[in-house]
C-alpha cells in the first residue's frame, strides 16, 4: 500500500480559531503543515512572513512544508530556513536557468533542510529530469498559484506520471507533491498518477477537518 502524506494548507485556516483548528490538526492523521508564502509580485497575493512560521513551529512538532511563491527565492529561502522550515520549495519559474535552480537546491540541503522545486500548471519539467538526485521533492501545481479554491487542472497529472516513471526507474529518493483543487474526488487521481504528498486547504477546512483528512487518506488503499 502506498503511504500518502496529507499537508493541510494553513492559507485556509480560520484565523479567528487558530488554536482550536491547530489542535485538531495535531490530533489528526495529517503529518505536514503547508505554508503558502506569496510576495505580491511573483503572484498577485500577499500572505505570510517568517514570524508566522516561527509561531507554528513553537506550537506543533508537525513537519513544516514551506512553498515560497516569490521573485527572490534565494533571499526568502534563507529567512524561512532560519524560521524553521523542514522542506523549502521554490519555483523553477523564479530562477534564472536550471544551473541556478540546482545550485539553490544544494545550498538549501547544506542548511540541513530538504529542497523542493515547484512548477506552474503549464511549465514543462523535462529540464529537471537529469537532476532529480539533487532534489527532495517536486511540487506540481494543479492550479495557477496565488489563490485558494480554484478548480483542479487534470492535465497536470501527465507531469506526475512522467516523474513517477523516472523516480521508479532510477530509484530516486524523491517525493511528488501536488497542490490545487485537491479533494476526495481529485486526490485518488493524483495518487494513481504517482503523487506522494497531497496539499489541501479549502477542502480540509470547510467542514469536519479530521474527517476530511481521513477521506483524503482513503485513496492510499
Amino acid at each position: 500500500m502506498k503511504e500518502i502524506i496529507v499537508a493541510p494548507s494553513i492559507l485556509s485556516l480560520d484565523y479567528a480559531n487558530v488554536s482550536e483548528q491547530l489542535q485538531i490538526l495535531k490530533e489528526s492523521k495529517a503529518e505536514w503543515l503547508h505554508f503558502d508564502v506569496m510576495d505580491g509580485h511573483f503572484v498577485k497575493n500577499l500572505t505570510f512572513g517568517p514570524d508566522i512560521l516561527k509561531g507554528f513551529k513553537k506550537a506543533t512538532k508537525m513537519f513544516m512544508d514551506v512553498h515560497i511563491m516569490v521573485e527572490d527565492p534565494s533571499f526568502v529561502a534563507k529567512l524561512f530556513i532560519e524560521a524553521g522550515a523542514d522542506m523549502l520549495t521554490f519555483h523553477l519559474e523564479a530562477i534564472n536557468g536550471i544551473e541556478e535552480c540546482i545550485a539553490l537546491c544544494k545550498w538549501i540541503r547544506k542548511q540541513g533542510v530538504q529542497a523542493g522545486v515547484s512548477v506552474k500548471p503549464n511549465t514543462n519539467i523535462e529540464e529537471l529530469l537529469p537532476h532529480l538526485k539533487e532534489i527532495d521533492m517536486i511540487l506540481i501545481m494543479s492550479v495557477e498559484p496565488g489563490f485558494g479554491g480554484q478548480s483542479f487542472m487534470a492535465h497536470t497529472l501527465e507531469k506526475v506520471q512522467l516523474l513517477r516513471k523516472e523516480i521508479d526507474r532510477y530509484g530516486y529518493d524523491l517525493k511528488i507533491e501536488i497542490d490545487g483543487g485537491i479533494n476526495d474526488q481529485t486526490a485518488p487521481l493524483a495518487v494513481q498518477a504517482g503523487c506522494d504528498v497531497l496539499v489541501a486547504g479549502s477542502y480540509i477546512f470547510k467542514g469536519d477537518i479530521e474527517k476530511n483528512i481521513d477521506r483524503l487518506l482513503l485513496c492510499q488503499k
